[in-house]
Parts: structure tokens; C-alpha cells; sequence
């Protein structure tokens, strides 16, 4: 089979979205959506063979909440520290491609990067029973929705909603690719404290970079010196990244790596609409470890 290329791939997924729209993009599979472009049924019974290793990179996060800021990041740690390239020939997310993916998986050298937008629940248990490490970013539910939104309606080919406050009432509802933010939330803050589970806010990656990529290696056993987790923070910054992004990412790259601000959602929200994602955090994570880290008051206050 020829080698796929990653652009290539991502190229083909944005080319079967063109003309269709919501109700065709999305389908359900196991009570989540997800878009029919890039998953399907049998991907996800193909998924249940995968074959986890020890050394797998395991990278989740929610949809715009910086997971291919992570892929980047991780990319570059084995590259640095051991003189090689991850191979980057697939779309980077585990439930999307054509069912073969997990064949062609078991042929690529270790560590391998495993990247899912993947609810806790809904991932393949021998990550778990192999013990691979897990790295979950998370960011805060307004940005995220905010991020999400506008990818929706600034990616040419992908269907737009008809507003904000449509996509909003469907973000709350969970009625959105890969499902609800809250129940992914509610269920990572139960395993915080796992052993092979570290998680990280967007926030605090803007915040201090250089203190993430050093937190990254070690959790990761990459043996990285202070110069070198220097300079893949500086080639990791948002800037850095968005002048790459078309060479990395092909035409979606600008789009996919649009502002990367923090309080972007301050320009969609209106009050109803604060009051209700307050609300709705204050249920499912005030006083969680979770919630603490996300930093609700700093980041979601209007």
C-alpha cells in the first residue's frame, strides 16, 4: 500500500465534507457523535482490536482544547532526545481513518504517538491493562466552546451552524462531535490521581510552556536537558507553530491554530448564556480537582 501522507490524509477528510451538512456530517455511534468524514461503525469495531504497547504516548483531549499543540510538543521530545523521527503517515487520531489503520499501526517502531478526542469510557482497554501512559489536556469550557464554534464556521468546507446560539444550546446538550465536555470532565477528574494519568490545562501550557514540556518529559521518562526543553518550547510556541502550520497541517493548518487566546469566548457569550455554562460547571466540577486546576474564576468569570 502506498504510504499515506498525514496533509494527504487530512486533505481527503475536509473533501468528503464539502457539501454535505449537520445532520449528515455527524452520526451517532454508542449514544456519542461523531463526524462521518473521518470515523464510521466499523472503524470503531476495528478499534476494539487495537493492541496497546507500554511505551505508547497516549495523548487525549476534548476537540480545541490543544491536542495537536501536544502532538507537536511530544513529536518533537522524540525527536530531540532520541536523534529519530515519529513517523507521521496517519491521521494523528485513533478512531479516525479506514479500519486497516490498527494493522498498519502494529508496524510502526515504538514510542508510538496515540492521539483521541476519545471519551474515557469509550477507549481501547488495553491501554489501561498494559499500563501505557496517559497525558489528557484540558482547557476551559467557554474557550472551548468558543474554539469549537468557530472551526465550525471558518473551515470552508466543513457545514457551519445556522448561529452561535444554536451551537451552543448543542454544545450543552452534548450534541457535538465526540459528545459532551462535561461528561468527558466529570470522568477524567475520577482518575486525576492514576498513576499513568497526568492531566494539564491549556491555561497553565500559555501560562509557563517551559514548566509543561519539563512536566511532559518526565512523565514520559524522556531524558531532556534544560536546553533542550527550552527550545522545543520556543518551536512550540503558539507563534512558532502557526508560521508552520500549513507545512505541518496543509490548508486547514491557519484554521486549526487560529488565536490560541485565552477569553476569546468574551466576544459570543451572552448572559444567559454565561449563566447557564456557570451553572452547569458549578454541578459537574466545582470543588473536583479537575475544577480547581481549570481555574473556573480566573478564566470564565465575565
Amino acid at each position: 500500500m502506498a504510504e499515506k501522507t498525514f496533509v494527504g490524509e487530512i486533505e481527503k477528510a475536509l473533501e468528503k465534507t464539502k457539501g454535505l451538512d449537520m445532520n449528515e456530517l455527524l452520526f451517532s455511534y454508542r449514544g456519542t457523535l461523531y463526524p462521518s468524514t473521518v470515523c464510521s461503525a466499523e472503524m470503531f469495531q476495528a478499534l476494539e482490536t487495537f493492541e496497546s504497547r507500554i511505551d505508547d504516548l497516549v495523548l487525549v483531549s476534548y476537540p480545541k482544547c490543544g491536542i495537536h499543540w501536544l502532538i507537536q510538543i511530544v513529536n518533537d521530545l522524540i525527536a530531540t532526545t532520541s536523534k529519530t523521527k515519529a513517523e507521521n503517515t496517519e491521521l494523528p487520531f485513533l478512531e479516525c481513518g479506514d479500519p486497516e489503520k490498527y494493522e498498519r499501526m502494529k508496524k510502526l517502531p515504538s514510542p508510538r504517538i496515540v492521539a483521541t478526542h476519545l471519551h474515557y469510557n469509550h477507549l481501547p482497554k488495553t491501554i489501561f491493562k498494559n499500563k501505557a501512559k496517559v497525558l489528557v489536556l484540558f482547557r476551559n469550557p467557554k474557550d472551548t466552546a468558543a474554539s469549537f464554534f468557530q472551526f465550525h464556521n471558518n473551515v470552508p468546507s466543513i457545514p457551519s451552524y445556522n448561529s452561535w446560539e444554536e451551537f451552543f444550546q448543542q454544545f450543552m446538550n452534548g450534541q457535538v462531535g465526540w459528545g459532551s465536555y462535561f461528561d468527558q470532565a466529570v470522568t477524567w477528574n475520577q482518575h486525576i490521581d492514576d498513576e499513568n494519568v497526568l492531566i494539564l490545562t491549556y491555561e497553565e501550557l500559555k501560562q509557563d510552556l517551559v514548566s509543561g514540556v519539563k512536566q511532559m518529559a518526565e512523565f514520559f521518562g524522556f531524558m531532556a536537558t534544560a536546553e533542550q526543553i527550552q527550545a522545543i518550547a520556543d518551536r512550540a510556541s503558539f507563534e512558532a507553530m502557526r508560521e508552520r502550520s500549513q507545512e505541518t497541517h496543509g490548508a486547514v493548518g491557519p484554521l486549526l491554530f487560529r488565536k490560541g487566546a485565552i477569553g476569546d469566548w468574551k466576544d459570543l457569550f451572552n448572559d444567559e448564556q454565561n449563566k447557564e455554562m456557570d451553572a452547569k460547571f458549578k454541578e459537574c466540577l466545582t470543588g473536583t480537582k479537575l475544577g480547581v486546576k481549570l481555574k473556573y474564576d480566573v478564566y470564565c468569570k465575565a
